[in-house]
């Protein structure tokens, strides 16, 4: 991995939050990549049950202050930065008060989803791609993890495609199992298609689901990683169906080597 860079984009990371599968392999992989000699940068969204202080976020002014059109609205994009002090990684955070303030991450004290969670991610699949052609830094993998970030996909290949700084990445997305039931706002693809997405391409997003968001991105990813065991089975037989390399699950004690070969073997080939 000497000298590579990979732009890991997720919805969950330790030490930001509290661990499960997303959270924990957002974080392995990308220490791993370092620990490797690859370059890395990561980003996350600003949810507000991250503590500011205690975990050193601070705005970053040149990076901040620019608009993003959402739905017909002008939505500021700040952008907060903080390192993980062991591994000495740096994390970019995607913050906007209206949608990430609140202090919970995807449904509120009753367990219900929050209703702008697909303006969310369509604010997120946007600010990191404008961050990062502000920052001019061009990779070589852009690795997804979580549901959060399923639209990055989309946008890098559709709305994104004549950018010049992304023709040459590869898009890897990692499927976990379902972590939520029911579904987003079903306004869902007018918002998207707004933004000169044909329809087409996202009809399964009429019922947006966790498992329809996930297929989006697969449709637009260039290889797969099954990232948990109990991954659906609608969504693994739909993986099945695409002619991309997909890597089988394997435990975090193997990982390392196995995410290794499948970067350098199959998605950088």
């Amino acid at each position: 991995m000497n000298g590579k860079k990979i732009l890991f984009v997720s919805s969950e990371l330790v030490p930001y939050l509290p661990e499960n599968e997303v959270s924990l392999m957002s974080y392995e992989t990308p220490r791993m990549v370092n620990s490797k000699g690859g370059q890395i940068r990561i980003f996350m969204p600003r949810y507000g049950n991250i503590n500011e202080r205690r975990h050193q976020l601070h705005e970053v002014i040149r990076l901040s202050g620019m608009n993003l059109v959402i739905n017909d609205m002008d939505m500021p994009l700040i952008i907060k930065v903080a390192s993980i002090p062991r591994e000495r990684i740096q994390v970019y955070f995607i913050d906007n008060d209206e949608y990430f303030k609140r202090k919970s991450t995807f449904t509120d004290e009753q367990g219900n989803l929050f209703p702008d969670n697909d303006q969310r991610a369509i604010f997120f699949a946007k600010g990191v791609v404008e961050t990062v052609k502000k920052l001019n830094w061009n990779p070589d993998i852009i690795h997804v993890h979580g549901w959060l970030a399923s639209l990055l996909p989309l946008y890098l290949r559709k709305y994104y495609a004549d950018e010049p700084l992304f023709a040459d990445s590869k898009i890897v997305t990692s499927v976990y199992k379902k972590s939520f039931e029911g579904e987003l706002e079903k306004g869902m693809i007018k918002k998207i298609t707004f933004d000169g997405i044909p329809e087409e391409s996202i009809t399964c997003l009429s019922e947006p689901n966790y498992n329809n968001l996930l297929k989006v991105a697969v449709d637009f990813s260039d290889a797969v990683i099954l990232a948990a065991e109990d991954v659906p089975e609608d969504l693994t037989k739909h993986i099945a169906n695409l002619q991309i390399p997909v890597l089988p699950y394997v435990p975090l004690q193997e990982f390392e080597e196995a995410y290794t070969n499948f970067y350098i073997k199959e998605v950088l080939k």
